[in-house]
Order: C-alpha cells, then sequence, then structure tokens
C-alpha cells in the first residue's frame, strides 16, 4: 500500500529482457534506506518487488504482463532513458498524506494537454474508452503514482491542476502530449461501483416482482 506521496526521481539504468522475467535497475538515493530485497515499491505507481539493492540503484523483475500493461512498455533501448517516480510501501509509524493507493494498474492514460496556466499548470489526461466512470471532480486519481484530485471530469478524460513542486519533484516535469501514463483510480470509487453494479440486477428483479 502506498499514499501517492513521490520521494524522488529515478533514473531508469537499464531494462533489459532477462530468462524468467524482464530485469528493471533504477537510480535511487532516498528510497534505498531501509530497502531490502522483497520490499515494494511504487515504479510509477507499479507495486514492483525490490531483487537487489546497490550502492546507489534498486533492481526488479517484471513480468511480461506488467511491461505490456504499464507504461514500462514504452522503455526501450533505442529511446533516452525516463525519470520514473519512486515511493517506498506505507508505514503506518508516521505522516499519511495522498490517498491509498495500491500499485495496482488500472490502464494507460494519454497526455492530450501539460502546459502553465498562470503560476500553476494544467493537466488534461485521456482514459481509455469507457473507464472514466469510477471518476468524480474532487476526488483522487494516481498519475503514474502521483496522488492528484480530480477538477474536471469528462466523457473519456479528467484534468488536474499541477502546482510548481509536483513538478519539480516528479517526473511530469518532462512529460509532454502524447505521452503514456499509468493510472490506478481511487480504490473506493471502485468498491462503490462494484457494489452499485450488483444492486441494479436486484433492483430489477424486485421491480418485476
Amino acid at each position: 500500500m502506498f499514499t501517492g506521496i513521490i520521494e524522488e526521481t529515478g533514473a531508469v539504468a537499464s531494462f533489459t529482457r532477462g530468462g524468467d522475467a524482464w530485469k528493471l535497475r533504477v537510480a535511487a538515493q532516498t528510497t534505498l534506506e531501509g530497502t531490502r530485497p522483497g520490499d515494494s515499491i511504487a515504479v510509477n505507481g507499479c507495486c514492483l518487488t525490490v531483487t537487489e539493492t546497490g550502492a546507489s540503484s534498486l533492481s526488479f523483475d517484471v513480468l511480461e504482463q506488467s511491461r505490456r500493461l504499464t507504461s514500462l512498455s514504452a522503455i526501450a533501448p533505442d529511446r533516452p532513458f525516463p525519470l520514473v517516480n519512486l515511493e517506498r510501501a506505507l508505514r503506518f509509524n508516521g505522516k499519511m498524506g495522498g490517498h491509498f493507493v495500491t500499485g495496482h494498474i488500472d490502464g494507460l492514460g494519454v497526455i492530450e494537454t501539460l502546459e502553465p496556466r498562470g503560476a500553476d499548470h494544467y493537466l488534461r489526461v485521456r482514459v481509455p474508452g469507457g473507464c472514466a466512470h469510477p471518476l468524480v471532480p474532487k476526488g483522487s486519481i494516481a498519475i503514474d503514482g502521483i496522488s492528484l484530485t480530480l477538477a474536471e471530469v469528462f466523457e473519456n478524460a479528467f484534468a488536474c491542476w499541477l502546482i510548481p513542486t509536483t513538478l519539480r519533484l516528479t517526473n511530469l516535469r518532462e512529460k509532454r502530449p502524447g505521452d503514456p501514463v499509468n493510472l490506478e483510480f481511487d480504490l473506493l470509487g471502485k468498491y462503490v461501483e462494484k457494489l452499485l453494479v450488483r444492486e441494479k440486477p436486484d433492483a430489477a428483479e424486485r421491480k418485476q416482482e
């Protein structure tokens, strides 16, 4: 479990295909502290298990499905390796900001707009078709693992406002329109939606009776 409050960004050092999984190595400093093999780290919002810690890096195994269904699929040797957002798992002996983030990606979004408007930045993201229903204005969403508040919700998109600190501390400062981002919808919203879907058939049956 995570909070969506990014601790640091780390540059991808390597991402190669191994015999049993993809091997991801990321430069890290803050997230190295107290981290051991077997611990969970959110990498761009994806919950990954640490396989090895180095003097200045963390290593992970990435399943083919995880690579295929997330923005990790955009990492390729023929492109500049990107910065990724890093967060250690939630500890209940400290402060908690953001919202509950599981690290299980619901889908890939695409940045439509990312531009300065006054002192802040406006971010609009297109969601996969038919996936906007869990989104509500003033609700929460995790974008590449970053806990953000929804300002506007459209049929197949949503918008957020970014303060300068968010851009400075996360990899959003490097993003451009057309870039893919990992989306995790609010956990509470997903449960409420599932309960409502279950209620609808029951209500229809009672009405027929």
